[in-house]
């Protein structure tokens, strides 16, 4: 399946007219729900890791082994708090079956596409963006087998006119599926951040994840523990609402970095469903401070990360 498909006169219309009333980007090929019954294609077949971004520094998955634990929340702030420390970020939503960022980054239009034939990413809070909600109605389902969200992905990676960055943050969809599987499969992953909150179960899924990553030789940057605890507004009273620490109790079981504890609060939710993260709109608030945070953690890890692998080279 090709995204966006080119012929000798340019780029072809889409093959499956979009639903009445929504919008398409017409460089995008959709699968119709007829598609959905198709026998995939031998995991076997898919090409190794060809797409390189050479001019991307760090390309960082942020994962999580089960829905509902806020990881394109984690994933937008962590992006913006490396922005306001003057590097250069884009942020790419592979998670096609519910893409958050347009509504989260506040930007809601279709990719133009420039003389090379490639999707030139759109920007917001100084964040470069690529998502298949840019180019599908909220409507619209994406009944995708393994080799069509495979082939979205790598296209998201090869199609797009990234430039040159510092970061590239990619949000995969929750749990341990096809998503990760193909993004490891196309660029050489610098890392991944494991986004998840106190309670048991959920830590069970982190375990997952961890496990996921390191069959496919990702290193495993750091957990961040999401809706750790809540502050009052009227009282200052602190309260464990899904239990506390166990992100970060986890994270020393398993031997791998803890970024962080990020805190439910009103505004993170409020700031994401108008398409000002927190980290922009209430820049001086605990709240973007324990994301900031986070960030800094993360570049420490990655400086070490480049260190090891340095030495490795060196040995």
């Amino acid at each position: 399946m090709n995204l966006f498909k080119k012929d000798k006169g340019g780029v072809t219309k889409e093959q499956v007219t979009p639903p009445q009333g929504g919008k398409h980007h017409p460089d995008l090929q959709m699968v119709g729900n007829s598609a959905a019954s198709k026998p995939s294609a031998p995991q076997a077949n898919i090409p190794q890791q060809n797409v390189m971004l050479q001019d991307v520094q760090y390309k960082i998955a942020i994962a999580s082994g089960k829905g509902g634990v806020g990881k394109s929340t984690i994933a937008t702030n962590l992006a913006l708090a490396l922005a306001q420390g003057a590097a250069k970020v884009g942020l790419m939503d592979a998670d096609a079956y519910g893409p958050s960022i347009p509504t989260m980054m506040g930007i809601n239009k279709q990719p133009e596409v420039g003389q090379d034939r490639k999707l030139n990413p759109l920007a917001s809070h100084n964040i470069k963006l690529m998502s298949i909600g840019f180019m599908v109605s909220e409507e619209q389902a994406m009944i995708w087998r393994g080799p069509m969200l495979h082939s979205a992905i790598r296209q998201f990676l090869s199609d797009v006119n990234w430039g040159s960055l510092d970061y590239l943050i990619i949000d995969l969809p929750p749990g341990t599926g096809d998503a990760a599987l193909s993004l490891t499969q196309a660029i050489p992953l610098t890392g991944a951040v494991i986004v998840t909150t106190p309670q048991d179960v959920a830590l069970a899924d982190v375990r997952r994840g961890v496990a996921m990553f390191e069959k496919l030789n990702v290193p495993i940057l750091g957990v961040v523990e999401n809706m750790s605890y809540f502050i009052c507004d009227h009282c200052d009273k602190r309260t464990d609402i899904f239990k506390s620490d166990g992100g970060k109790r986890i994270s020393e079981k398993l031997g791998v970095p803890f970024l962080g504890a990020i805190p439910i609060d009103p505004e993170i939710c409020t700031g994401g469903d108008l398409g000002v993260p927190i980290v922009a709109s209430h820049p001086e608030s605990s709240q973007s401070e324990a994301f900031r945070n986070a960030s800094n953690l993360l570049e420490a890890e990655l400086r070490e990360h480049g260190a090891e692998s340095e030495l490795e080279i060196l040995g």
